[in-house]
């Protein structure tokens, strides 16, 4: 047992893994930023349930009690946590690499992708806990499925030597991760240029110990080096093809090997994450005919096409869409549901946006319908220093170039105030939880 000090704890990968490591027994404190600035912050008080002490993000929650300290990337090395870690000499680890340090310690079942990781490992935990395999898991999004008073949803604590962790490229540290399999779900741009993604998950395979499951549909993944690839694919050839597919605005039924599967969550990407969990298990020796019934059961993640009204007039969709690809994904399963809507997009982060600006105007400017309108939020800004040069009215003006119906709102308020002008309202955007509250709200006026 060990005494650990989490800064920035609010964060989606740190609040799992402070989670996980309480569930093993461990003590944890930690602070945050946000929930200095909201102390009623739901998060926080599902930490604090779960026996988590969450102190002010000040530095005078750390002492020489702790055995170490994890940092989240998102903490800057002047903020007052880090210079008391300092002080006291106390020894730091960084988010990723600490995440590494657990990765090495089981079985690890690494997801990783630029799209469809977070959904993916959450899908293979619950399959997983449900099959009776009794996992470890350490995500980056909260499943449904998971949340109680003292989970967020986002962390398991099973009796295996299985570990299932989301494998995220961002920092560049998936390179010196050793998992046991792998899952490796897409390819396009995110957070670095397609090509240094690319090298890294060539090391991650290289450093994978048995199975790389990889999407044979994905032309930039097809391009890599693989080793001990399992492949899966709606539509090119491979080892677990689905077939007979039917997509229906709330769901998809399709055939694999012979035996019938439904999903009970939208479009082809989510087709995609099934597909990619399935091979796993499947490799790993769990029977296809006891995956089906078990599968149809799953309800997704917290902000990943979250419904909060469909009452037959109006549609209002939360969604954590942020990337060019994912964003074109969520605009088709729509196209599915509706005929027109209004989509309100908050870009997260200066550098971010900056690298995905002209993506981000390609993808609307192709998805739009005649009868869509698209909203853009300004650029969220969590805090730390940041070049901000880059704004959305940057995107709005090349977009209306283009002929889109597209403006830009300061507020969220002025939306609240235009309500009766749209019927279907799809909101989404990275790492603000608001977006969620906001989503409800417009529900809630519409009803």
């Amino acid at each position: 047992m060990a005494k650990i000090f989490f800064s920035g704890i609010g964060g989606s990968g740190m609040s799992a893994m402070a989670g996980f490591l309480a569930d093993k027994g461990n003590i944890i404190a930690g602070s945050d930023r946000l929930f200095d600035r909201i102390p009623d912050h739901p998060l926080s008080a599902v930490l604090k349930f779960k026996g988590i002490e969450i102190v002010p993000h000040d530095g005078s929650g750390i002492d020489r009690s702790f055995d170490f300290a994890v940092f989240s990337t998102a903490v800057e090395k002047d903020q007052p946590d880090a210079v008391k870690a300092r002080q006291l000499g106390i020894t730091v680890k960084l988010r990723p690499y600490f995440l590494n340090e657990l990765i090495s310690s089981y079985k690890t079942l690494a997801v990783a992708g630029t799209s469809g990781k977070s959904t993916t490992a959450g899908m293979l935990a619950f399959l997983m806990q449900r099959l009776g395999l009794n996992p470890n898991f350490i995500g980056g999004g909260r499943v449904k499925h998971f949340k109680s008073p003292d989970n967020l949803g986002n962390s398991l604590a099973g009796s295996s030597d299985f570990l299932i962790a989301e494998a995220c490229e961002s920092d560049g540290s998936i390179i010196d991760y050793h998992p046991f399999h792998a899952i490796i779900m897409s390819l396009t741009l995110d957070h670095n240029p397609v090509e240094k993604t690319a090298l890294m998950f060539e090391a991650l395979s290289n450093n994978t110990k048995g199975l790389v499951v990889v999407n044979a549909d994905d032309s930039n993944l097809v391009r890599c080096n693989f080793k001990n690839q399992i492949k899966f694919s709606i539509h090119a050839n491979s080892e677990y093809r689905a077939e007979d597919i039917e997509y229906r605005p709330l769901g998809t039924t399709f055939q694999l090997k012979g035996v019938n599967f439904r999903l009970s969550l939208p479009g082809e990407h989510n087709l995609y994450n099934a597909l990619s969990c399935i091979a796993l298990l499947s490799e790993m020796g769990v029977r296809l005919s006891d995956m089906p019934d078990v599968l149809a059961d799953f309800s997704g993640l917290d902000r990943r096409f979250d419904i909060h009204l469909n009452d037959g007039r109006h549609l209002v969709v939360d969604d954590y869409a942020h990337n060019p690809h994912k964003i074109s994904f969520l605009m088709e399963t729509v196209k599915n549901i509706c005929l027109s809507a209004c989509y309100v997009f908050q870009p997260h982060g200066f550098g971010p946006t900056r690298l995905m600006k002209q993506g981000y105007i390609d993808i609307f400017v192709q998805k739009l319908r005649g009868d869509d309108h698209l909203i853009l939020f300004p650029i969220y800004y969590a805090g730390g220093s940041s070049q901000k040069d880059i704004s959305s009215d940057d995107l709005c003006r090349e977009i209306r170039a283009a002929g889109k119906s597209v403006e830009v709102l300061k507020e969220r308020s002025f939306l609240l105030k235009r309500l009766r002008e749209w019927d279907n309202y799809i909101i989404f955007g990275a790492r603000d939880e608001s977006l969620a509250d906001f989503a409800g709200e417009i529900a809630s006026r519409l009803k």
